[in-house]
């Protein structure tokens, strides 16, 4: 696809935007500078000098996803949330929850939320409520909560509290694909239910599957001044 539809699409600002980020040179594709027409491909790379210009009337939402729905690009017979959120604004997931888990997820128009928020750098907490089919043992608490190998990578050590013989929530400062999934398969045991409560100050609370809440007042202004971003007034 055109690299101007590219940049809209991953959030980063509207396609205008993206020409003038172009003409004025701050913007790279595959480390070389880009160029009004350029096509991005699979593995293609594309980034900007500096920050991308606020968009105004700024949108932040709290959205609980259900088991079946998925965040990104779904293939036929599948639903994403965009098939299913009735909202006037055009915003997109930061970051995955997949197919068979459920809870908490946050959704934007402000492309500058996804690398301060996913970057494992930041250490930013996402905690998540987990039933086992197994009975859960002590050392496997232990094991869990200093981290362990996951195939080839390792994880960080985490925050974990046993809440049943077969339930346990643990808080993660990374974001490895399926990694609470794959944590319990090193350990020998299957997972019935995962699902987020809270990412960061935002807390799932109440909020009903499928429904949705939009960010404001003090958790807004905290969520962004944790993520270094000024808030922007709509």
């Amino acid at each position: 696809m055109r690299i101007n539809k590219y940049m809209a699409l991953k959030g980063l600002c509207s396609r205008r935007e993206a020409d003038a980020l172009i003409k004025a040179g701050r913007v790279k594709l595959n480390g070389r500078r880009a160029v009004l027409g350029d096509k991005v491909g699979f593995g293609d790379e594309v980034t900007m000098i500096g920050d991308a210009p606020p968009k105004s009337n700024l949108v932040y939402i709290a959205y609980n996803k259900p088991v079946g729905i998925v965040t990104h690009s779904s293939v036929e017979g599948e639903e994403e949330i965009a098939d299913i959120l009735n909202i006037k604004e055009n915003v997109f997931p930061v970051g995955r929850l997949d197919k068979a888990s459920h809870g908490l997820i946050i959704l934007t128009n402000d492309g500058r939320v996804t690398d301060k928020l996913l970057n494992p750098k930041y250490y930013h907490e996402k905690e998540y409520a987990v039933k086992t089919f197994e009975p859960l043992k002590e050392s496997t608490v232990r094991k869990l909560s200093a981290g362990l190998r996951i195939e080839e990578d390792f994880t960080k050590p985490a925050r974990v509290k046993q809440l049943g013989p077969n339930m346990f929530s643990i808080t993660l400062t990374e974001g490895k694909r399926h990694q609470i999934r794959r944590m319990c398969a090193a350990l020998g045991f299957g997972v019935v239910d995962l699902k987020r409560m809270r990412i960061m100050n935002v807390r799932l609370g109440k909020l009903k599957e499928g429904e949705h809440r939009y960010l404001a007042g003090a958790e807004l202004s905290e969520l962004l001044g944790s993520l270094g971003i000024l808030n922007q007034k709509n």
